[in-house]
């Protein structure tokens, strides 16, 4: 098992997911991630919505956050996203769950809610499961 707090510190240091969007952590573990995203000007788009592309950033850095804590490297192979419903905020939260973990595949589902509970987004990530050591 890999050290949950160095994985922290090594993905806080996401220079777009992080300081670009402002993507924080909340809870992580091999199996399960959350994380929450607070909405200002920088992510809306034309219509006045959360633009896609902060929503995907959102559940794919969640994905990677858990794909990585305890396990070799892993690196996305696929990823998909269903949109569900607009959103203005003021607060984003992902939910990214393991549904398999293999040798060298896995695959999550990640789940894009608001500050109302609503399903703003659902993702789907493949992963490929490197053999080789993550930290060094």
């Amino acid at each position: 098992m890999g050290n949950t707090e160095f994985d922290r510190e090594l993905f806080l240091t996401d220079a777009y997911a992080v300081k670009t969007t402002g993507i924080k952590i909340e809870e992580c573990n091999e199996d399960y991630a959350r994380c929450s995203m607070e909405i200002d000007d920088r992510h809306f788009n034309m219509y006045g919505n959360v633009m896609g592309g902060a929503i995907f950033t959102l559940a794919d850095y969640t994905f990677g956050i858990t794909a990585n804590t305890g396990k070799p490297e892993t690196v996305s192979l696929t990823s998909t996203i269903n949109f569900m419903r607009g959103t203005r905020g003021p607060v984003l939260y992902a939910e990214a769950r393991c549904v398999k973990s293999g040798k060298n595949i896995c695959f999550y589902e990640v789940t894009i809610t608001d500050d109302e509970n609503n399903i703003i987004a659902v993702a789907q990530a493949n992963g490929f499961v490197k053999q080789t050591a993550k930290y060094k």
